[in-house]
């Protein structure tokens, strides 16, 4: 006899999800389900294409359904759609962007700038739709980060084209001034240049957008969060003890102004010889992850300090691009992954909310 839908929908909902604590099947991630004899076809549509746990969920469910009676063949595709973020300003400035994540440090010089170029790149290596934009008005750096000189179109509509590369949508105040001049602006013309940067670009279908905040708790910041809701913040800080007591005051201002904070990500955590291979926690060790627990944050990851970073970034071309397979980009890749299923989460997390307010 044949298996049936129902079996085979019994069978996938033990999977459980284990960022969002709910089995596949009640998640309705499970599609498609065709049976042909003995061979069973169906979709896993996850909520990010840069899911950490995409093969293991893949395995698990070939495993459950191939034990089942009369099934001689499996064929599992794996496909994602990412969840959006709401709300009428956002829908009204930015109605194509599904999620919009801030990358901020309580102060300059912990890498805040590479670490937002490596994880939009990251997600873009694993095939989500990503944009930058780099919101660092006084510093900008991510055109010279991501070698880009060509300057953005601007369409007849006021309206502009961001420049592309290495498949990431980019925004900069870096395409406008020229070398050696410096920004000198007050609040207002800081607010202008954010909203022009959220809906006066032509985004179009973006899964996230990276925003790399300048250092601090400044306009930009009060603007961007004032100016639509955000998915959540990333919070880059590196081990010293002084970084950490600044990055909480950066996550201090994200609680008040109720943006939800991501998580936290440990930049230059240590430093890994590459002709011993020794390691080298030149800064300290482990003190953002302990702060995350203080505060009840999700830890995101280490990212090792390392000259290959600084060269491939000074060069155009980041690790992540230059170098996809290497220990250092992987660091990178799996940080923007955990970044990813905790946006997941906080969709998921909206949905219900959502659900609850309508069935009273």
């Amino acid at each position: 006899m044949p298996v049936t839908q129902k079996e085979i929908l019994k069978a996938l909902s033990t999977i459980n999800d284990p960022d969002l604590h709910r089995d596949i099947v009640s998640l309705d991630f499970v599609k498609d389900i065709q049976i042909e004899g003995g061979t069973v076809r169906f979709k896993i549509e996850l909520t990010t294409p840069a899911c950490p746990v995409r093969d293991q969920m893949q395995q698990e469910a070939q495993k459950v359904v191939a034990q089942l009676p009369g099934v001689s063949q499996v064929e599992i595709t794996m496909t994602s759609k990412v969840r959006a973020s709401g709300g009428p300003s956002k829908e009204k400035l930015i109605p194509s962007v599904r999620n919009v994540i801030p990358v901020a440090s309580g102060k300059g010089g912990v890498g805040k700038s590479t670490v937002s170029a490596n994880l939009a790149l990251a997600l873009v290596y694993d095939g989500a739709k990503v944009g930058l934009m780099d919101a660092d008005v006084y510093g900008p750096t991510v055109p010279t980060l991501l070698g880009i000189t060509e300057k953005p179109n601007a369409l007849g509509d006021n309206r502009i084209v961001p420049v592309e590369k290495y498949g990431l949508k980019v925004m900069s105040m870096g395409f406008f001034i020229k070398e050696g001049e410096a920004v000198v602006w007050r609040g207002p013309m800081l607010h202008k240049t954010i909203e022009q940067f959220l809906g006066g670009v032509v985004w179009r279908d973006l899964d996230y957008l990276i925003v790399d905040l300048p250092p601090g708790t400044g306009d930009i910041q009060l603007s961007l969060c004032q100016m639509i809701p955000l998915t959540g913040a990333v919070i880059v800080s590196t081990p010293q003890d002084v970084a950490l007591q600044v990055a909480m005051k950066a996550i201090a201002m994200f609680n008040k102004l109720n943006c939800p904070v991501l998580g936290v990500i440990e930049n230059m955590s240590y430093y890994l010889c590459p002709h011993c291979g020794k390691r080298e926690n030149i800064f300290g060790s482990g003190g953002a992850k302990k702060a995350a627990e203080k505060l009840d944050l999700p830890f995101l990851g280490e990212i090792p300090l390392a000259t290959q970073v600084r060269l491939t970034s000074d060069g155009g071309k980041p690790i992540v691009v230059s170098d996809p397979t290497s220990t250092l980009s992987q660091a990178f890749i799996q940080v923007a992954e955990k970044m990813a299923a905790q946006v997941s989460i906080q969709n998921m997390k909206g949905e219900l909310q959502q659900d609850i307010k309508i069935s009273f």
